[in-house]
């Protein structure tokens, strides 16, 4: 697995974590007014989190097209 993909996985571990904790934590307490917008925001960086996550595990390496021989300039 190279770099990119364990740092997706990393990205999407971290943000699952992170939500089932704060959800965890906010189902002690009722702190409805303080609680409903954080948890959208929260529930929001998660799922921002969680889909770069995706992304980097998903995207397709394209760079082995690239290696080309350099040509000499012409002066």
């Amino acid at each position: 697995m190279d770099r990119t993909r364990l740092t997706g996985l990393l990205l999407m571990a971290a943000a699952v974590i992170e939500l089932l904790l704060f959800c965890r934590c906010v189902a002690r307490r009722s702190y409805a007014a303080l609680a409903v917008p954080v948890t959208v925001g929260v529930a929001l960086a998660s799922v921002l989190a969680f889909w770069m996550g995706w992304t980097l595990v998903a995207m397709e390496d394209d760079l082995a097209g690239l290696e080309f021989e350099a040509e000499p300039l012409d002066d």
